[in-house]
Protein backbone atom coordinates (compact mmCIF):
# COMPACT_ATOMS: atom_id res chain seq x y z
CA UNK A 1 0.00 0.00 0.00
CA UNK A 2 2.56 2.59 1.45
CA UNK A 3 4.79 1.29 -2.50
CA UNK A 4 1.71 2.21 -4.37
CA UNK A 5 1.01 5.78 -2.75
CA UNK A 6 4.38 6.55 -2.89
CA UNK A 7 4.73 6.17 -6.82
CA UNK A 8 3.09 9.48 -7.37
CA UNK A 9 -0.47 8.65 -8.31
CA UNK A 10 -2.48 11.22 -6.46
CA UNK A 11 -5.36 9.87 -4.82
CA UNK A 12 -5.04 6.50 -3.03
CA UNK A 13 -7.25 5.94 0.08
CA UNK A 14 -7.27 3.40 2.97
CA UNK A 15 -8.29 2.58 5.72
CA UNK A 16 -6.43 2.20 9.50
CA UNK A 17 -8.36 0.88 12.18
CA UNK A 18 -7.10 3.34 15.36
CA UNK A 19 -7.69 5.51 18.00
CA UNK A 20 -5.88 8.09 16.85
CA UNK A 21 -3.89 10.39 14.16
CA UNK A 22 -0.89 9.40 15.91
CA UNK A 23 -1.98 5.44 16.73
CA UNK A 24 -2.61 5.13 13.19
CA UNK A 25 0.79 6.20 12.52
CA UNK A 26 1.99 3.51 15.04
CA UNK A 27 -0.22 0.69 13.60
CA UNK A 28 1.26 1.61 9.83
CA UNK A 29 4.77 0.97 11.46
CA UNK A 30 4.01 -2.23 13.18
CA UNK A 31 1.82 -3.85 9.78
CA UNK A 32 5.00 -2.75 7.56
CA UNK A 33 7.03 -4.74 10.34
CA UNK A 34 4.88 -7.56 10.43
CA UNK A 35 5.05 -8.05 7.06
CA UNK A 36 8.49 -9.08 7.36
CA UNK A 37 10.38 -6.40 5.19
CA UNK A 38 13.64 -5.77 7.00
CA UNK A 39 13.66 -1.98 6.80
CA UNK A 40 15.03 -0.11 9.46
CA UNK A 41 12.15 2.20 11.31
CA UNK A 42 13.60 5.42 10.01
CA UNK A 43 12.89 4.21 6.39
CA UNK A 44 9.55 3.11 7.12
CA UNK A 45 8.61 6.33 9.06
CA UNK A 46 10.09 8.32 5.96
CA UNK A 47 7.56 6.03 3.35
CA UNK A 48 4.82 6.89 5.81
CA UNK A 49 5.41 10.25 5.65
CA UNK A 50 5.96 10.48 1.89
CA UNK A 51 2.93 8.54 1.72
CA UNK A 52 0.28 10.50 4.19
CA UNK A 53 -1.10 14.13 3.42
CA UNK A 54 -4.56 13.60 5.97
CA UNK A 55 -5.45 11.25 8.34
CA UNK A 56 -9.36 11.32 8.37
CA UNK A 57 -10.49 9.70 12.33
CA UNK A 58 -13.67 8.46 12.42
CA UNK A 59 -14.86 7.90 16.23
CA UNK A 60 -18.28 5.85 17.36
CA UNK A 61 -19.81 8.00 19.87
CA UNK A 62 -21.56 6.52 23.07
CA UNK A 63 -25.02 6.57 21.27
CA UNK A 64 -24.02 4.31 18.04
CA UNK A 65 -23.57 7.67 15.59
CA UNK A 66 -20.33 7.49 14.03
CA UNK A 67 -18.73 11.38 13.70
CA UNK A 68 -15.50 12.46 12.08
CA UNK A 69 -13.44 13.24 14.98
CA UNK A 70 -10.71 15.29 13.91
CA UNK A 71 -9.01 15.74 10.67
CA UNK A 72 -5.32 15.47 10.81
CA UNK A 73 -2.72 16.80 8.60
CA UNK A 74 0.90 14.48 8.02
CA UNK A 75 3.92 17.53 7.53
CA UNK A 76 6.67 15.50 7.20
CA UNK A 77 9.72 14.18 9.48
CA UNK A 78 11.56 16.14 12.23
CA UNK A 79 14.34 13.67 13.12
CA UNK A 80 12.90 10.21 13.44
CA UNK A 81 9.28 11.39 14.42
CA UNK A 82 6.51 12.02 12.03
CA UNK A 83 4.97 15.67 12.70
CA UNK A 84 1.04 15.50 13.11
CA UNK A 85 -0.84 18.52 12.83
CA UNK A 86 -4.64 18.88 13.53
CA UNK A 87 -6.64 21.18 11.31
CA UNK A 88 -10.08 20.45 12.61
CA UNK A 89 -11.27 18.60 15.82
CA UNK A 90 -14.10 17.50 16.80
CA UNK A 91 -15.62 19.43 20.20
CA UNK A 92 -18.75 18.64 22.10
CA UNK A 93 -21.13 20.85 22.54
CA UNK A 94 -23.17 20.06 25.57
CA UNK A 95 -27.10 19.74 25.87
CA UNK A 96 -30.17 19.63 28.02
CA UNK A 97 -31.42 16.07 26.20
CA UNK A 98 -28.20 14.19 27.54
CA UNK A 99 -27.50 13.72 23.55
CA UNK A 100 -24.25 13.80 22.30
CA UNK A 101 -23.95 16.93 20.32
CA UNK A 102 -21.02 18.39 18.49
CA UNK A 103 -19.20 20.41 15.89
CA UNK A 104 -16.17 19.88 14.03
CA UNK A 105 -14.13 23.37 14.71
CA UNK A 106 -10.75 24.73 13.03
CA UNK A 107 -7.77 24.81 15.16
CA UNK A 108 -6.63 27.92 13.16
CA UNK A 109 -3.90 26.61 11.84
CA UNK A 110 -3.77 27.06 8.03
CA UNK A 111 -2.60 23.47 6.89
CA UNK A 112 0.19 23.03 4.02
CA UNK A 113 -2.50 20.81 1.82
CA UNK A 114 -4.02 24.24 0.61
CA UNK A 115 -1.13 25.15 -1.86
CA UNK A 116 -1.87 21.90 -3.74
CA UNK A 117 -5.68 22.33 -3.62
CA UNK A 118 -4.72 25.83 -5.16
CA UNK A 119 -2.23 24.40 -7.91
CA UNK A 120 -5.40 22.35 -8.94
CA UNK A 121 -7.83 25.53 -9.36
CA UNK A 122 -9.81 24.58 -5.88
CA UNK A 123 -10.16 27.51 -3.70
CA UNK A 124 -10.42 27.57 -0.43
CA UNK A 125 -11.29 31.02 2.24
CA UNK A 126 -8.75 31.59 4.47
CA UNK A 127 -11.75 32.00 7.29
CA UNK A 128 -12.29 28.00 6.64
CA UNK A 129 -9.21 27.44 9.07
CA UNK A 130 -10.07 30.27 11.79
CA UNK A 131 -10.10 29.23 15.13
CA UNK A 132 -13.90 30.23 15.93
CA UNK A 133 -13.90 32.95 19.16
CA UNK A 134 -14.38 31.55 22.44
CA UNK A 135 -16.52 33.87 24.68
CA UNK A 136 -14.14 35.14 27.58
CA UNK A 137 -14.75 33.68 31.42
CA UNK A 138 -15.50 36.74 33.38
CA UNK A 139 -13.22 37.61 35.89
CA UNK A 140 -13.49 36.44 39.74
CA UNK A 141 -14.89 38.77 41.58
CA UNK A 142 -13.10 40.10 44.71
CA UNK A 143 -15.67 38.83 46.89
CA UNK A 144 -15.69 35.16 45.78
CA UNK A 145 -11.18 35.37 45.31
CA UNK A 146 -9.73 32.82 47.55
CA UNK A 147 -12.52 30.67 48.46
CA UNK A 148 -12.46 26.73 46.75
CA UNK A 149 -15.45 25.95 44.66
CA UNK A 150 -18.13 23.79 46.22
CA UNK A 151 -18.58 20.23 45.37
CA UNK A 152 -21.95 20.73 44.11
CA UNK A 153 -20.73 23.35 41.91
CA UNK A 154 -17.82 20.97 40.43
CA UNK A 155 -20.35 18.04 40.20
CA UNK A 156 -23.19 20.23 37.58
CA UNK A 157 -19.93 21.70 35.65
CA UNK A 158 -18.80 18.06 35.27
CA UNK A 159 -22.61 16.79 34.61
CA UNK A 160 -23.10 19.53 32.07
CA UNK A 161 -19.45 18.60 30.26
Amino acid sequence: MLQAMNTGHEGSMTTVHANTARDAISRLETMVLMAGFDLPVRAIREQIASALHLILQVTRLPDGRRVITSLTEVQGMEGDIILLQDVFKYESIPNAEKKHAGELVATGLRPKFVDKLIEQGVEVPAAAFRAPRRPQAPAPSRRSAGKAPKARDIAEKERLR
